[in-house]
């Protein structure tokens, strides 16, 4: 089953000095580096997984990022077409992690909107308690042994999200 564990407070701490080590390792590459996913979140249930939203000008070469974020010792997963726009690393190699970054291109609809939805959750706590309620469901339905499983508990969240970033309904 995806392990769900109570917020930590330790967390923003931890993507800090995580935050510093990639801004010392991809230097003026990294134009921007967010703590995104659920452990940016106040009081939210997560997965223990430090996830990092890091902007850059380009995504290309893959092989600078992989080298420069290999030393930390993060691995990159290529996730077919998605790796193009938001190339995935994760620390360690294997599962379960403790960080995740994300790389996108600043400026992008992929980088505002992974952001938006955290300032989301941040700011409504009633909206931070549905979507840890879906997370509940999701892990309970979801192994999350194999890639699979944790891609499609990942995949049952997008209606939510979309949701959010859409506004509040007119109806």
């Amino acid at each position: 089953m995806i392990r769900l564990v109570d917020y930590d407070p330790r967390w923003p701490a931890m993507f800090e000095a995580e935050a510093e080590r990639i801004r010392d390792a991809l230097g003026s590459l990294g134009l921007r580096i967010e703590h995104v996913g659920s452990t940016s979140v106040p009081d939210l249930v997560a997965k223990p997984v430090i996830d990092i939203q890091v902007s850059v000008a380009s995504l290309a070469p893959i092989t600078t990022y992989e080298e420069r974020l290999g030393a930390l010792g993060y691995a990159h997963l290529a996730l077919d077409d998605f790796d193009r726009v938001y190339p995935y690393f994760r620390k360690p190699a294997e599962w379960p992690s403790t960080h995740h970054i994300h790389l996108c291109e600043a400026g992008s609809e992929l980088e505002r909107r992974h952001i938006a939805f955290r300032d989301a959750l941040r700011a409504d706590a009633r909206l931070a308690a549905q979507y840890a309620q879906l997370k509940r469901s999701l892990a309970a339905l979801h192994h999350g042994r194999t890639h699979e499983s944790r891609e499609s508990y990942s995949l049952g969240k997008t209606g939510f999200v979309e949701s959010v970033l859409a506004g509040p309904s007119s109806d």
